[in-house]
């Protein structure tokens, strides 16, 4: 229990936590910014504050991911609200990102399957403004979370509440993109760290990882405009399989990409 009239400096030394997630909490807790931490280091908590710290200090203890408790995460440079409704988003995805923006032509219709908390399309609807951008989630709690953080970073984005391409009709895009469930059901991975916390629909496809990507691939082809491609997030030992997935159904220039930590990361083709 974190006492009243502790000060902010014993506060950073002394919580038992690592130094920049103390820093967080204390921001997140006392409602400053990292630099009030060091201007008004000599302030001490009152009684209702410390109460608060407490509280954030004990979930995380419990494991609780950071992002949760303070309700945001930064992802493409932009700040992007977070709940357990929705996966946090990761460095690693800003590599789809990146892919994505150098395939995208102008005026370009692009799609986003399950977006979740719509890290990705709006990061590419903010970046390219002049694209049209159609994002779609099962999950209609996650919806609520991308519209909101759409709405917060100026991004004009084309939300729909859809398993997979049920509700796309005859749209074509240019360029297709998901992070979809790739952990399959069982894996330990699922019930250690951060993950114990995210919604575990958007994690695992409770089957051998790959019948999400299985779908995708099969269904994209059909809403994919000629020479259109198709981008895909998924595990770090899964791009082999999902190479051969898009050659199988008829992608050209399949291959793969490698994020920050030289991990095959993402797999794409393209529509001939």
């Amino acid at each position: 229990m974190i006492a009243a009239g502790a000060s902010i400096a014993s506060l950073q030394a002394g919580l038992p936590l690592e130094p920049l997630e103390n820093r967080i909490l204390l921001c997140h807790a006392l409602g400053i910014t990292r630099v009030g931490l060091i201007t008004q280091s000599e302030r001490q908590l009152t009684q209702e504050e410390a109460a608060r710290l407490s509280g954030l200090v004990g979930r995380r203890i419990a494991g609780e991911p950071i992002a949760y408790i303070v309700g945001q995460r930064e992802f493409f440079g932009l700040p992007f609200q977070v709940s357990p409704a929705v996966l946090i988003p990761r460095p690693d995805t800003e590599l789809i990102v990146e892919l994505a923006l150098e395939r995208l032509p102008a005026q370009a219709r692009m799609l986003d399957m399950g977006t979740g908390s719509g890290a990705i399309a709006v990061a590419l609807a903010h970046t390219r403004p002049d694209a049209q951008v159609t994002a779609l989630d099962v999950s209609e709690a996650a919806l609520a979370v991308a519209r909101a953080n759409a709405a917060a970073n100026g991004a004009r984005v084309r939300f729909l509440r859809s398993d997979w391409f049920g509700a796309l009709a005859g749209d074509t895009f240019e360029l297709v993109v998901s992070n979809p469930p790739y952990i399959a059901s069982g894996d330990e991975h699922l019930v250690q760290g951060d993950l114990r916390f995210e919604p575990v629909d958007a994690l695992t496809d409770h089957a051998d990882g790959l019948s999400d990507l299985r779908t995708i691939v099969a269904g994209a082809l059909a809403h994919l405009a000629p020479g259109g491609w198709l981008l895909l997030e998924h595990g770090y030992d899964q791009a082999e399989a999902v190479r051969a997935l898009l050659a199988e159904a008829g992608y050209l220039e399949a291959q793969s990409w490698r994020d920050l930590a030289g991990i095959e990361r993402v797999s794409g083709g393209r529509r001939a």
